[in-house]
C-alpha cells in the first residue's frame, strides 16, 4: 500500500511513518521542511503546506490512502494561522484526495474538541460527550472544526475516520517532555490544584498501534467508517502521578508545589491580555485553556476503538515509562 503522511517528520508523523515502513508500505510524507530522518527511512518527501493544493496535489498523487497528522498545535497563537493550517488545510487535503480517487482517509483528532471549560469528564464515550460550544483557545476550536468537515467528508466511495489520542508521549518527544523538564529543572512547574485529579494519556506506539487498525479496518460502509474515536492507554491516573512519572524518566525533579485553579485561571487571563496587547515572543506561561484542562477529571472510554477496529493498547503505562528512560538516558562515556 502506498500511504501519505502528513507532518512525517513530526513527534508522531515520525513514528507513523516507521511503523508503516516496518510492514512494508510506500509512504509519502508532506511537510515544511526536509527531513534526514525520513530520508533514513527511505520516506518520498513532498514540501509545502496544507493549505498550497499543488503541493497536496503532488503529495496524493498514486496514494491508497492518507493518514492525516500534520496541525498547528501550538497552545498560543493568531486564529488566522490556526484557522488555515487546521480547518483549511484538512478541507483541501479531503479535496484533493478524493479527486485523487483515495478511499480511505485517517485524521488524527484531540479529546480537546469536546472541552466544555471546567466540567469534568470520567469515562465519556463519543455518543454522549458532544462538541465543546465555547473554546478558550484556538487550537481545540479549530480541530473541533477540521474533525466535523472529514466526518462529514464520509461517502460511499470516500471512508473516513477521526481518532482523538490523549496526550501522546514517549522517546522520541520534540516538545512535551522537554519542556517538562527544562521548567521542572528551573523550579516553574505547579500542579493546578493538588493534582489528584484524573487524566489519561497514550503511549506514542498505542497511538501509531490504533493508526495502523483503523486504516486496514476503513472501508466504505464499515463501522468505523465517517466516526470519531476517543484513544489512549485506558489507564487514568492523577495528573500528579503522569508529569512526575514523566519527569523522573527524564532525570528531572518532580513538581512538588500547587496555585489554586481561581488564581491560575487569573494568571493565564493576565498573560493572554499581555501577550496580545504587548505582542509578545512565544506562548505565555500559562492561559485559560492550560489551567482549565490541568485542573479538571478528563479521561474517556476507549471500548468502541476496541469493538470497531480491535484497539486495545499494547503498551502500559509503566512499560512507557520504563522505555521513555532508557531513550533518556545518556550513553556513557
Amino acid at each position: 500500500m502506498k500511504v501519505l503522511v502528513t507532518g512525517g517528520s513530526g513527534f508522531l508523523g515520525l513514528a507513523l511513518c516507521r511503523a508503516l515502513r516496518a510492514r512494508g508500505d510506500t509512504v509519502v510524507s508532506l511537510q515544511r521542511n526536509h527531513s534526514g530522518a525520513l530520508d533514513a527511512l527511505g520516506v518520498i518527501q513532498v514540501l509545502g503546506a496544507l493549505d498550497d493544493a499543488e503541493a497536496v496535489r503532488r503529495a496524493v498523487a498514486g496514494v491508497d490512502a492518507v493518514l492525516h497528522n500534520a496541525a498547528k498545535a501550538s497552545g498560543w497563537g493568531a486564529w488566522d494561522d490556526f484557522y488555515r493550517t487546521n480547518v483549511t488545510g484538512t478541507e483541501v487535503l479531503l479535496a484533493e484526495a478524493r479527486a485523487a480517487g483515495i478511499r480511505r482517509f485517517v485524521y488524527t483528532s484531540t479529546p480537546s474538541v469536546v472541552h466544555a471549560g471546567r466540567r469534568a469528564v470520567a469515562g465519556g464515550n463519543e455518543i454522549d460527550t458532544p462538541y465543546g460550544t465555547r473554546f478558550s483557545a484556538h487550537y481545540p476550536h479549530t480541530k473541533m472544526l477540521a474533525e466535523r468537515a472529514v466526518l462529514a467528508a464520509d461517502a460511499p466511495d470516500f471512508a473516513t475516520v477521526a481518532l482523538r489520542p490523549r496526550l501522546i508521549w514517549g522517546p522520541g518527544d520534540t516538545q512535551l517532555l522537554p519542556r517538562l523538564a527544562e521548567r521542572a529543572r528551573a523550579g516553574r512547574l505547579r500542579f493546578i490544584g493538588d493534582g489528584g485529579n484524573r487524566m489519561d494519556c497514550t503511549y506514542v506506539d498505542n497511538v501509531v498501534q490504533a493508526h495502523l487498525q483503523a486504516l486496514d479496518a476503513l472501508a466504505p460502509g464499515v463501522a468505523c467508517a465517517g466516526k470519531a474515536y476517543f484513544i489512549s492507554n485506558a489507564e487514568p491516573k492523577p495528573v500528579r502521578e503522569i508529569v512526575n512519572g514523566l519527569l523522573a524518566a527524564a532525570g528531572a525533579p518532580p513538581v512538588t508545589r500547587s496555585l489554586p485553579y481561581p488564581l491560575a485561571y487569573g494568571l493565564g487571563a493576565l498573560c493572554e491580555a499581555l501577550w496580545t496587547v504587548l505582542r509578545l515572543g512565544g506562548e505565555p506561561p500559562m492561559t485559560r485553556f492550560l489551567a482549565e484542562q490541568l485542573s479538571t477529571e478528563h479521561w474517556y472510554d476507549v471500548s468502541a476503538a476496541r469493538r470497531d477496529f480491535g484497539y486495545v493498547p499494547q503498551v502500559s503505562f509503566a512499560e512507557g515509562l520504563r522505555r521513555l528512560q532508557d531513550s533518556c538516558r545518556k550513553p556513557e562515556s
